[in-house]
């Protein structure tokens, strides 16, 4: 086995529900769940597996009003220093005018800077080569997946047991 690779079993399931029931099965089992893939969002699944909700949503008022701190102080600083110039009476420093572009820089600097955050924060992006564990798991298969390294050899039949009493269609070994 390579360097940062690692063992894995891992069980399909055919419906969202089951997979469910088979989240709560291991957390009453006390199981180390590795990973849940699954084609599409599972509603409810978080909050099973104790995930705390995303802070994405922090990042993207951060960003959005460095957008807007952009394009407010940009143009105060076009209009007031850098070419001051009175068209029909209108003030220096006119304010309302700034609405339309301060509006666009700041959904333009969230909408970057929230899809880069999350390439990041996800590892994904160019170059970076992901290992698809099951090519159903992409398709219609819902996947939870244990590590089997340093665990005893007993631990491995106990995982292949709880994928059998919970439903898996599938049962298979592989190494990440």
């Amino acid at each position: 086995m390579k360097h940062g690779e690692k063992n894995i079993i891992f069980g399909l399931y055919d419906d969202e529900e089951d997979l469910k029931r088979a989240v709560i099965k291991a957390n009453e089992d006390h199981l180390q769940i590795m990973d849940v893939f699954t084609p599409f969002p599972v509603h409810g699944l978080d909050p099973l597996l104790g995930l705390a909700e995303s802070r994405l949503h922090i990042g993207g008022f951060v960003y959005g009003m460095l957008g807007t701190l952009t394009a407010f102080l940009g143009m105060t600083w076009i209009f007031t220093r850098d070419w001051p110039q009175i068209y029909g009476g209108k003030p220096y420093w006119p304010i309302l005018s700034f609405v339309p572009i301060t509006f666009e820089l700041t959904v333009l600097f969230a909408s970057i800077g929230m899809v880069t955050t999350f390439y990041v924060i996800n590892g994904m992006g160019p170059g970076i080569k992901n290992t698809i564990i099951h090519p159903s798991i992409t398709d219609d298969k819902f996947c939870i997946a244990f590590t089997t390294d340093g665990h005893e050899h007993g631990h491995v039949d106990k995982l292949r047991h709880f994928f059998q009493h919970t439903g898996a269609s599938l049962v298979e070994t592989k190494t990440i």
